[in-house]
C-alpha cells in the first residue's frame, strides 16, 4: 500500500565554539561535555541499536561546524575524558553515601552504570571520534548528515555585507566535506532565520534544500497549494521545507509538551547544588563555585518544590507511551490532510534542537528509540523519510518565494536584535567591511599574508555567532557572551590593522591561532 504521508525528524546539533587552552579548566567547556554525555552518546547508542535490530528508520542530523570542531579537538577530547573520570569517581562515592537511604542507592548505581557505559563508548568504541561514528551510521543511508552556518551566524542580520553571508555558508560546506567526505545536501539556517536571497548562496554551495519556520511558507508568494506540508522550490533553486506546528508544540511546549510529564527527570534538582560543599569540592569549579554535575535524583513531580524520587523504569515506560501518542497523532494528521485532497503525500517535518533529547529531556533518546521501533513494527499510513529522499520521490514541486522568518520569539529577529544586544551589529558590519577590503586587495597578490587573512576571518566568524546575542538577550552567561564578542572584535581589529598598514605581530598572531584553531583550511577568498 502506498504511504499516505511522511514523517521527517530533524535534530539540530550545535554549540558555540568554546575552547580555552589558556586555562586548566573552564566552566563553559562543560556545555560540550554535558552534551556529549547526555545527548550525543545516547543518540549514537539508540541509532546503533536500531541498526543492530534491523529497524528501518530515518533521521536527519545537523552537526554545526563549531560543534564538529570541538568534538574533534584533542585538547577538548582529553578534558572530556578527565571530566568523565571525575564524575565516575563521584558516582562511586554516591553509591557509598546513599547506601542506607533507599531508593537512592539504586539511583546512584543507575548513574554509575550510565557513566561507565559513556566512558567505554567514548574511549574504547569510538576512540573519541564522534563525528566518525555518525559518519559510519550515515553510510547506511538511514541517517542524513547536514550542515549549518560556519559559526551559526544569524544570516539576515549579517546581510549588510553579502560576503559575510556567503562565507558563513561556503566555509560550512567546506568543513562538512572535509569531515564527512562529501558536501551536505541539506542546510539548517541558523535559528531557522531566512530572508529572500539567502538561497542564492546555498545554490552556490550545491545545497539542495533548507528549512524555514512555518510562516515562511504560509506567507510565501504565491501561497503554496499544500501549505507547509510540502516543500517549495525557491527562485534560485534550493527547496524550502517548513516546520510542522503540531509536532513541534507536542515536544517543545513547556505546558503541553511531553518533557514536562511528572514522571520525567527534574533537570534543576542536581546534587551539585544540594549536597555538602566540602564533599563536592573536588568536583566543582576551580573558583569553588557550584555547578550542575548531572546526577539528579528527583522527578518533575509537579508544580511543587517537594519532589519525589526519580524512577528510571517509570520514566522509560512513559517515554514509550508518549512515542505511541506522538505517532498516533501524526497518523491522524496525515489522514486528515489526505481527506482534504492534497495532490501529494504530505511531509510532516519535525525539527528540534538535538540537546533537547537527553540533556533537557533526559528520556528524549528513549522516546526516539520507541518512536522508530513503533513505526517499523506497524508502518501503516506513515513512513519515515529524510528531506533529500522526499525530493527524490517527489521532484516536482511548486515554485514560490518564502517569506522572511525565523523560529525565534514572534517569528522574526526580535531575540537577536534587541536593546541589550543591538550594539553588536555595527561592529560586525564594520569588521566585515574591513576584511572584505583586505581580501579583495590581497586576492591577486602572488604571496598574500595567508595566516593573517585566515585568522582575521576566523575572528570575524566567531564574533558573528548568534549564540552571543541570544545569551545577552536571555541573561544566561551574558557576561561571557559579551566578553567573547568583544574579544573577537578586538582581535579582528588588530589583525585588520596589520593587514592595512603592512605590519606583522607574529606573537599576537600565534596566540590567536592557539586559542581559536578551528577551520584549519579556511578559504579567506570567500570574503573577496
Amino acid at each position: 500500500m502506498e504511504t499516505q504521508g511522511y514523517l521527517s525528524i530533524l535534530l539540530h546539533g550545535h554549540l558555540p565554539f568554546v575552547r580555552h587552552p589558556e586555562h586548566e579548566e573552564f566552566f563553559e567547556e562543560d556545555w560540550l561535555f554535558e552534551a556529549i554525555t547526555e545527548c550525543y552518546l545516547p543518540l549514537l547508542a539508540v541509532l546503533e541499536g536500531l541498526l543492530r535490530d534491523g529497524i528501518d528508520f530515518r533521521l536527519t542530523l545537523s552537526l554545526s561546524p563549531t560543534l564538529c570542531a570541538m568534538l574533534g579537538d584533542p585538547l577538548l577530547q582529553r578534558r572530556y575524558r578527565l571530566h568523565l573520570e571525575r564524575l565516575l569517581e563521584l558516582a562511586c562515592r554516591e553509591s557509598d553515601r546513599t547506601i542506607f537511604s533507599p531508593p537512592f542507592p539504586e539511583l546512584a548505581r543507575f548513574y554509575r552504570t550510565r557513566l561507565e557505559e559513556a566512558h567505554a563508548a567514548y574511549v574504547d568504541r569510538y576512540r573519541a571520534d564522534l563525528p566518525g561514528a555518525f559518519r559510519r551510521i550515515s553510510d547506511t543511508g538511514k541517517l542524513e548528515l547536514i550542515s549549518c552556518g560556519a559559526t551559526h551566524g544569524y544570516l539576515p542580520l549579517l546581510a549588510e555585507t553579502p560576503e559575510a553571508v556567503r562565507a558563513q555558508i561556503l566555509i560550512a560546506r567546506d568543513s562538512h566535506r572535509a569531515l564527512f567526505g562529501e558536501g551536505p545536501r541539506g542546510f539548517w539556517l541558523p535559528e531557522c532565520a531566512y530572508d529572500p536571497g539567502i538561497e542564492a548562496y546555498l545554490r552556490e554551495a550545491e545545497i539542495r534544500w533548507f528549512v524555514v519556520d512555518t510562516h515562511g511558507l504560509l506567507f510565501a508568494d504565491p501561497r503554496p497549494r499544500m501549505g507547509f506540508y510540502a516543500p517549495v522550490y525557491t527562485p534560485h533553486g534550493p527547496a524550502a521545507f517548513a516546520r510542522d506546528v503540531d509536532s513541534s508544540r507536542e515536544v517543545w511546549s513547556a505546558s503541553e509538551g511531553y518533557p514536562g510529564d511528572f514522571d520525567y527527570r527534574e533537570f534543576y534538582r542536581d546534587i551539585g547544588f544540594e549536597l555538602d560543599y566540602d564533599y563536592l569540592r573536588p568536583y566543582l569549579l576551580p573558583t569553588g563555585e557550584r555547578k550542575f554535575l548531572g546526577i539528579k535524583y528527583y522527578r518533575i513531580t509537579g508544580a511543587t518544590q517537594d519532589k519525589e524520587p526519580y524512577s528510571p523504569e517509570a520514566a522509560r515506560a512513559k517515554a514509550a507511551l508518549h512515542a505511541e501518542d506522538f505517532l498516533a497523532k501524526r497518523r491522524r494528521q496525515v489522514a486528515s490532510l489526505r481527506e482534504e485532497g492534497l495532490p501529494l503525500p504530505p511531509i510532516i517535518l519535525a525539527p528540534y534542537d538535538a540537546e533537547l533529547f537527553g540533556h533537557w529531556w533526559y528520556e528524549g533518546p528513549q522516546f526516539l528509540d520507541f518512536l522508530f521501533r513503533e513505526i517499523a513494527s506497524d508502518p501503516g499510513s506513515l513512513s519515515p523519510i529524510t528531506p533529500s529522499e522526499y525530493l527524490e520521490r517527489h521532484p516536482t514541486q511548486q515554485l514560490a518565494q518564502p517569506a522572511s522568518s525565523s523560529w525565534g520569539w514572534r517569528g522574526h529577529s526580535e531575540v537577536w536584535l534587541d536593546g541589550v544586544n543591538d550594539w553588536i551589529y555595527p561592529h560586525l558590519h564594520e569588521g566585515a567591511r574591513r576584511l572584505v577590503v583586505q581580501a579583495r586587495r590581497h586576492n591577486s597578490h602572488r604571496k598574500p599574508p595567508e595566516r593573517l587573512l585566515r585568522q582575521a576571518a576566523r575572528e570575524l566568524l566567531l564574533a558573528q555567532a548568534s549564540d552571543w546575542a541570544f545569551l545577552l538577550k536571555t541573561g544566561t552567561a551574558s557576561s561571557y557572551a559579551k566578553r567573547r564578542t568583544e574579544t573577537h572584535l578586538y582581535r579582528l581589529d588588530r589583525l585588520c590593522g596589520q593587514l592595512e598598514n603592512g605590519s606583522r605581530d607574529l606573537d599576537f598572531l600565534r596566540e590567536c591561532e592557539r586559542r581559536d584553531n578551528l577551520f584549519p583550511d579556511l578559504d579567506w577568498r570567500y570574503f573577496a
